[in-house]
């Protein structure tokens, strides 16, 4: 009885005994004469599928329409279209099986064609791949049945021109890929290019009334919406992403990279009326020359404390968000209506940008009105100083600033002399001191109200100028 399983035991031959004779392979000639008949029967059933290739290409439509999802749409939207092109790709390639030399250009350039053309309708790659492989197996099954039919004997044969069937496919789907991609990539250059167009004219004010729904749709925000526009520079291209990141987080933003700053239009939320604190934490700035107690240098006396009051900053020293990303500057416009006013809420948020200290930080423009006026108009701010603290220039250098510092502090601190006096260290005696000097050399007087939103505005312009 014969035993059913090998033993374990392998048979080692002795040292230097001779290797035992390995299957050997077919003389050159021989394998001359086994080509030259597998391409016989190669080309004669490659033949017989070209004379039938309407139904070879009714049967690989067939075959799309069931197995990939995404031509299904395709072959029912225009059937026409789709039959040519896979016709047109079969004859291609069934040609070259049979005459390589003069067909091979004509498939390729078929090939690139139908890759890019897809690219451009948008079909995804992966379908197409699918589809070109689909052929393939299509073409191959074609010419074993063909073979099996006239000549089953030959069949054996075909095996030896397998791997270059399967080559001429694979080297077309990598020029599918190719093409597809290339156009893809020039469709997204110019998607992208014609987005920064309709972006930068929306930011520009040269946006006609006519491109807005288009630029509405390309940009994906509402014509008819409520809009800041954020202004952001540094040093930096991390600190500049995490500014951006902050400031977009959570609402519908697009961001224009410009040549000093980058732009984001933020869509605000339908009870908002601009991008509050909570982003990058709250910021009470600006001078509010209004509030408090009024002027204790007319009044004399008291402590001026007040009730409500909040340390609101100093003019001169602009309040501004602590920067969270560090060295960027950012820039927020006052809210507007409607992407056709996009560009002035840019015109505003350069201004805040404008306003942003040099170490960082955020300006938010609604917290800053008055500052504005003055950065908006140079030229008047320059003479309102010249007119409020120009007296003043013929100090010496380190009085003036400490009048100035004393001044801009007391208005701070909504009149309150006892919490400037705590500010600056000194008596609050001393504080009232200095303001009625400043008083005397300037003829101005703190107890009208004209002269004190003049003496902030002409603070605040002087502070912003000497950044």
């Amino acid at each position: 009885m014969h035993q059913a399983l090998r033993s374990r035991t392998v048979f080692r031959p002795a040292a230097g005994a001779p290797a035992a004779p390995g299957p050997r392979p077919h003389p050159q000639h021989v394998r001359s004469l086994i080509d030259a008949d597998a391409l016989r029967v190669l080309h004669r059933a490659a033949r017989v599928l070209l004379a039938d290739l309407p139904d070879l290409t009714d049967r690989l439509v067939a075959a799309l329409q069931d197995q990939e999802p995404a031509y299904r749409a395709a072959v029912t939207s225009d059937p026409a279209a789709i039959w040519q092109e896979v016709h047109r790709s079969l004859r291609h390639s069934v040609a070259s099986l049979i005459d390589p030399r003069g067909s091979r250009d004509a498939a390729r350039r078929c090939s690139w064609k139908i890759g890019a053309t897809r690219a451009e309708q948008g079909l995804p790659l992966d379908a197409l791949l699918h589809a070109f492989r689909l052929g393939g197996s299509l073409v191959w099954q074609g010419l074993i049945e063909e073979t099996c039919r006239t000549a089953p004997e030959d069949v054996r044969l075909l095996v030896h021109i397998a791997a270059d069937v399967w080559n001429f496919v694979d080297e077309h789907c990598t020029l599918v890929a190719d093409a597809y991609r290339q156009v893809e990539r020039q469709l997204a250059w110019r998607r992208e290019n014609r987005l920064r167009v309709l972006a930068g004219g929306l930011l520009d004010g040269a946006s006609r009334i006519a491109d807005l729904p288009e630029t509405a749709q390309a940009l994906d925000l509402p014509e008819e919406g409520r809009y800041v526009v954020v202004a952001v520079t540094a040093g930096c291209p991390s600190d500049a992403a995490g500014a951006r990141a902050a400031h977009g987080r959570g609402r519908r933003v697009y961001w224009h990279t410009g040549v000093e700053a980058d732009y984001g239009i933020v869509l605000l939320g339908e009870n908002e009326s601009g991008i509050e604190g909570g982003i990058e934490g709250g910021s009470e700035g600006g001078s509010e020359v209004g509030r408090g107690s009024g002027s204790e240098v007319g009044r004399g006396n008291g402590s001026g404390s007040g009730s409500g009051s909040r340390d609101v900053g100093s003019p001169g020293r602009t309040p501004v968000v602590p920067p969270a990303s560090g060295s960027a500057r950012t820039g927020v416009s006052t809210a507007v209506s409607g992407l056709a006013a996009v560009g002035d809420a840019r015109r505003l948020a350069d201004i805040a940008l404008d306003m942003c200290p040099p170490t960082g930080g955020t300006i938010r423009l609604t917290e800053h009105l008055p500052a504005a006026l003055v950065v908006s108009t140079p030229d008047l701010g320059a003479a309102l100083v010249e007119r409020v603290l120009g007296p003043l220039s013929g100090l010496e250098p380190a009085d003036e600033a400490v009048l100035l510092d004393t001044l801009a502090t007391w208005l701070a601190c909504d009149g309150s002399a006892q919490r400037a006096g705590e500010r600056l260290y000194c008596h609050r005696n001393t504080v009232l001191n200095r303001l009625r000097r400043y008083e005397q050399l300037t003829g101005r007087s703190l107890s009208r109200p004209a002269d004190l939103v003049e003496i902030s505005l002409a603070l605040t312009a002087r502070g912003l100028r000497t950044r």
